[in-house]
């Protein structure tokens, strides 16, 4: 937390208020505060299962979400904003999102690698080429290809298209701009993965991660 909150400084990104909170704060908190609990805003932070965080994870920080329900009668707050960190060679594995389409932003450090594959109805890879837009302009990839988005570059990806991503060169700073996030329901991984591990807490916790908000904020519970 510590380290991917100096690392957004040092790109000119900060983060807002609710970051800061600690778990005393939450304890006193009200249910003016019930949309950060409700939404699933704040820390978040996975190895994918794999214990070696490292080679094989993500930090993110949900900035703003909307319900998942909004979608469904284009009401209310049907949007979502991220904030992620992605070291070198650090992967994200290969998934995609039944529901979700996004936006991912490279907002500063290095290049951020991305592989695309079509979906089969059966969640397999398709082998044909895929169109995806970048920055607006429309790009074919073949099937397995990687693109690297410099800083400031951006990619679209629609619902059904794989993706995996890692950092090249040196630590990226990522932005992603989408519909409502709902990770409970909307992503599908083609090989099974730990979304959400069990971490073996060793000492208090500087801030609470978005799961955590149940054992300290006596309004947690979705609406």
């Amino acid at each position: 937390m510590r380290d991917a909150d100096s690392f957004a400084r040092a790109n000119r990104f900060f983060l807002p208020p609710f970051a800061y909170w600690t778990p005393e704060d939450w304890q006193d908190r009200g249910e003016e505060a019930r949309e950060i609990s409700d939404m699933d805003m704040g820390w978040d932070i996975t190895d994918w299962g794999s214990g070696d965080f490292r080679r094989r994870g993500l930090f993110l920080f949900t900035i703003r979400n909307g319900a998942h329900r909004n979608l469904k009668n284009g009401s209310g707050k049907i949007y979502a904003e991220k904030l992620l960190v992605v070291d070198v060679d650090q992967v994200t594995p290969l998934h995609f999102h039944w529901t979700k389409m996004e936006d991912i932003i490279n907002r500063g450090g290095g290049n951020l690698a991305i592989q695309l594959y079509g979906s089969l109805q059966n969640g397999g890879l398709a082998d044909t080429p895929v169109t995806v837009s970048l920055d607006g302009v429309s790009t074919r990839v073949e099937a397995g290809g990687v693109l690297a988005l410099r800083p400031g570059e951006s990619i679209t990806l629609p619902q059904g298209l794989y993706h995996k991503f890692w950092g090249i060169g040196s630590k990226v700073l990522v932005g992603e701009v989408s519909v409502c996030n709902d990770d409970n329901v909307d992503n599908r991984f083609y090989e099974k993965v730990g979304r959400f591990p069990v971490i073996e807490e060793n000492e208090k916790p500087l801030y609470l991660l978005f799961k955590d908000y149940p054992k300290y904020y006596r309004f947690s519970g979705k609406p």
